[in-house]
């Protein structure tokens, strides 16, 4: 029986010929990342453990991103630590204010991830890399402290599921709404412990953004990872942020796959999922017309410059409605500096916007877009639990940053496609 892509990619860094479904392994790791919420506790673990070396520093990255520009005192006090363990070892891929960004736009845009490669990060939504062929996936910060002295950490292999997708992708519809599908097809737990394995003609109708939105996602339906098959469109991209030697996997023929799940793009519209799970899932059409608050366009999902570009062609010569506050946060400096230099900023701004430096921020709750009781935001985060965006009573609705701008002009959860036939452009 041959082996899928994450198989290949866990026997590479074991050393082995070959591993099977549920085999413990050891192996070795090309990347430890952190975040300032969690290299913090690392930090302390580390410490109190007695370790006194880290086992590369060039394989350590630590990004300053889910409350930075700090916040508060306890925010400024976990980024001072994080600064601290990342400066006492000469870490080179150190991020912080001024140079900063969400981590798992930085660590693509830096190069720090490429196809082939075994990647872990003290944060849930590490398993984005999947989009460029690696093996990613998070970790608690125990682990990640384990992992930053040895340079290994321990796994139990993973099944695999394969995703078909074939068709085309329908105007409005977008990498969001095709995972948003599948989560609610499968359920969050639909894919417990398992590996997504993108695949099937219509991906090559996916731009590498959407494939770090899927790939970021993955986690919301339980996968350990996702991850996709390197392509033209991948090798473009890399050519743009890797000068390191790679190596490319596919998975055999005759791989073994425990389900297969089929989506065809040509049948998909814009698709939301209501409180509180990411499962929840309606197409907007039918839930379009519900009141909201807030509208928040950013996050590690969907704050790629693609993003706010479609966010900026549904609101040019619009104005974001009275009723509705609208945030939008840039996933990288970077990006940030495109979105100058490409008008989009004086767009939103024109139409009532905020503009947000890069950062995590309402995502978690932390800060720039917290809500009070019983309000409702629109999101193209990736979460909208119980709370996740501030009062415990406040609602988050994920979706698309195409719905999440028409949202934000119609000053209700609504259709970009209704704005087109209504001749909002």
């Amino acid at each position: 029986m041959g082996m899928t892509l994450t198989q290949k990619i866990l026997a590479k860094h074991t050393g082995k010929e070959s591993v099977k479904v549920n085999d413990l392994i050891e192996a070795n790791l090309d990347l430890v990342l952190g975040n300032d919420v969690t290299t913090a506790m690392v930090a302390d673990i580390f410490d109190e453990s007695g370790f006194t070396e880290v086992f590369d520093p060039n394989k350590i990255a630590v990004v300053l991103d889910h409350y930075a520009p700090c916040k508060d005192i306890q925010s400024a006090e976990l980024c001072a630590r994080s600064r601290e363990f990342a400066q006492r070892f000469s870490m080179p891929n150190f991020f912080d204010v001024g140079e900063m960004g969400i981590e798992h736009a930085i660590i693509p845009e830096k190069g720090l991830a490429a196809p082939g490669e075994l990647i872990i990060g003290a944060d849930s939504h590490t398993c984005t890399y999947g989009a460029l062929g690696a093996f990613s996936t998070g970790v608690g910060s125990t682990d990640a402290t384990a992992a930053i002295a040895k340079g290994s950490l321990w796994f139990k292999v993973p099944g695999a599921i394969k995703v078909n997708i074939i068709g085309k992708l329908p105007k409005y519809v977008s990498g969001k709404d095709i995972i948003l599908h599948l989560i609610g097809e499968i359920g969050v737990d639909g894919a417990l412990y398992k590996s997504l394995e993108f695949t099937g003609d219509g991906v090559k109708e996916l731009t590498m953004a959407d494939r770090f939105t899927m790939a970021n996602m993955a986690i919301e339906c339980g996968a350990k990872n996702g991850i996709f098959s390197v392509d033209k469109t991948t090798i473009d991209y890399l050519n743009k942020t890797t000068n390191r030697p790679y190596e490319v996997f596919y998975a055999d023929d005759d791989a073994e796959y425990e389900r297969e799940v089929n989506i065809n793009l040509n049948e998909l519209a814009p698709i939301v999922a209501l409180p509180h799970l990411p499962s929840n899932t309606k197409s907007v059409d039918k839930v379009k017309g519900m009141h909201i608050d807030q509208v928040i366009i950013g996050s590690c999902t969907n704050g790629r410059i693609e993003d706010l570009r479609v966010a900026a062609e549904i609101m040019r010569g619009k104005k974001i409605a009275k009723n509705v506050r609208c945030i939008i946060i840039p996933a990288s400096q970077q990006i940030y500096l495109d979105a100058v230099n490409e008008g989009l900023v004086n767009i939103f701004i024109m139409a009532g916007a905020v503009f947000s430096t890069p950062t995590c921020g309402p995502c978690i709750g932390g800060h720039m877009g917290v809500m009070a009781s019983g309000e409702r935001a629109v999101s193209t985060t990736n979460r909208n639990f119980v709370g996740r965006m501030g009062h415990k009573t406040s609602e988050v609705i994920l979706a698309s940053p195409a719905v999440a701008a028409a949202s934000a002009i119609s000053g209700v959860l609504a259709s970009p496609i209704d704005l087109t036939i209504e001749g909002a452009f």
